[in-house]
């Protein structure tokens, strides 16, 4: 079985909008209600694993009877934000991130609904939701097939106020693995994303966070000198949000766009599994790393190439592929960022990026015992 999500743009009436905002603020709110406890119950028994796994974590059903407003809400919706919360706690205890922390207004509002006994519809442009009288409107874009059944919806509600909804499916696929012929290096360069180990091409990928600054920093200017809450404030605030949305939809589009042409011409892609956030601090590129969104763009190419049966291979960050001579694998002590032409004594000159990715390749088939 494989999973699809789709992502649509919903309509909601005002009154509609009002029942949205109810079911943020109660899914926040028991969340919020439920950490507090877990994490009086943590400081208790911290220091005595077996006594902390031995105790038992509240449920959304146990607020009920002293909130009564939490009847009127979707209880599914009250569930998943406890699934959430317990992710959240074992990401902690496995050491992959820090203790969960409490959503604020501020948080995305967002909410996930499943689908039991067809209590969710797709009809004539609209969708049935639980606890909604009326269906929602909707822009599909697209059809969802008659093979894929739905899971799951997670309706959201972005900063300057527009609504979404994804609909996770499930559907049988047969991925039959490709055999590897065509494989492609990419090294991550801050100017262009990447540069391709076959014809040395970068990406030219488009700064759109750069492009925006000097207009996105006019009118933060403006929201600094309104006075917060007011009505102009709120103007100019979603004047912002729109920019920061803008510049996010338009980084996804060229990821998604430029992800899917390597995921159709190539059987395997190898990169370097690299620390963006450490790389961002460590030399000070914070505004440069972000806006290449090397992440985003690695989770994209990943799911499309494996939905045809393709690789993606992660080779060693310390992998040194900027230091090798891609011709005869001597590799040099050091090599300073200003360098950006690789030379060596063996008389091999070429592109920095070029000659990394080359060896970025090279490392790939090693790994995949095809040299």
């Amino acid at each position: 079985m494989a999973n699809k999500a789709y992502k649509f743009r919903l309509y909601p009436t005002k009154e509609q909008e009002q029942l949205l905002a109810k079911i943020f603020g109660c899914v926040r709110f028991v969340y919020n209600q439920m950490l507090a406890e877990r994490k009086e119950i943590y400081e208790k028994f911290k220091d005595n694993k077996e006594k902390l796994k031995e105790q038992k974590f509240p449920t959304p059903a146990k607020y009920k009877d002293e909130f009564p407003f939490l009847k009127e809400v979707d209880s599914l919706a009250l569930a998943n934000a406890q699934i959430h919360l317990q992710n959240a706690y074992k990401n902690f205890f496995e050491g992959r991130t820090g203790f969960p922390k409490f959503k604020s207004k501020k948080h995305k509002q967002s909410y996930t609904t499943n689908m039991v006994n067809g209590n969710i519809k797709i009809e004539d442009g609209h969708i049935k939701l639980p606890k909604f009288k009326k269906p929602i409107k909707m822009k599909q874009h697209r059809e969802i097939p008659t093979d894929h059944k739905i899971k799951s919806c997670t309706i959201s509600k972005t900063k300057t106020g527009k609504y979404y909804i994804s609909i996770l499916t499930e559907y049988e696929k047969d991925i039959r693995q490709v055999k590897i012929q065509k494989v492609v290096g990419l090294d991550f360069a801050m100017d262009g994303l990447y540069v391709d180990s076959e014809e040395g091409k970068r990406a030219n990928y488009p700064r759109f966070y750069r492009q925006t600054l000097k207009k996105l920093a006019k009118e933060q200017r403006i929201l600094s000198r309104r006075k917060k809450g007011s009505n102009r404030w709120h103007k100019q605030r979603l004047k912002v949000a729109n920019l920061h949305e803008k510049v996010a939809n338009q980084r996804r589009d060229f990821l998604h766009k430029l992800s899917h042409h390597l995921a159709s011409k190539y059987d395997c892609v190898v990169v370097e599994d690299l620390n963006m956030k450490g790389m961002s601090q460590a030399l000070h590129f914070g505004k440069s790393v972000t806006d290449n969104a090397w992440g985003m763009f690695t989770t994209f190419l990943q799911y499309k190439l494996e939905e045809q049966g393709k690789k993606l291979i992660k080779i060693d960050k310390w992998f040194p592929s900027s230091k090798t001579c891609s011709c005869c694998g001597r590799v040099k002590e050091s090599l300073s960022l200003s360098e950006r032409t690789f030379r060596c004594d063996c008389g091999f000159v070429a592109d920095r990026d070029w000659n990394a990715s080359i060896n970025i390749k090279h490392e790939g088939l090693r790994l995949l015992g095809l040299v």
